[in-house]
């Protein structure tokens, strides 16, 4: 891996690739929002990109704000990403979603948030996604 990345970023960049090689697979959270750059999708080993709820919140409302999902969407697919989705709270952003090929989805219109021991009970039950 090529990195023109400077001190820590390297130690992180090659501490992510030592992870990777033990099989962990790595999201970039919040995609898009404070520190996330376009620049850690080629230098770092991330499998999986998050796109953060502010940019969902308005994506069937705003037609630049669908842009830039959509946007979003095709470059990490291009780098052969995973897509998730954070904040999905309404079938209109689902629809929209699934047509711009969104690979993953978690938000209010599924679940609220829940322990670990719940949620493995509600599978356990039975319970599938109702988006």
């Amino acid at each position: 891996m090529e990195l023109i990345l400077e001190g820590a970023s390297v130690r992180l960049a090659q501490t992510m690739q030592n992870l990777k090689n033990l099989g962990v697979s790595l999201s970039l959270d919040d995609f898009g929002t404070g520190y996330s750059s376009l620049n850690y999708l080629r230098h770092f080993p991330v499998d999986s990109l998050k796109i953060d709820r502010s940019f969902i919140r308005d994506v069937v409302t705003d037609p630049s704000g669908a842009s830039v999902v959509t946007s979003i969407i095709a470059i990490a697919h291009n780098l052969g990403l995973t897509v998730v989705a954070e904040g999905v709270e309404t079938r209109e952003q689902l629809a929209f979603l699934t047509g711009c090929g969104c690979d993953m989805f978690q938000g209010y219109l599924f679940s609220k948030p829940l322990p670990a021991e719940e949620f493995a009970d509600l599978l356990r039950e039975g319970w599938r996604p109702t988006g």
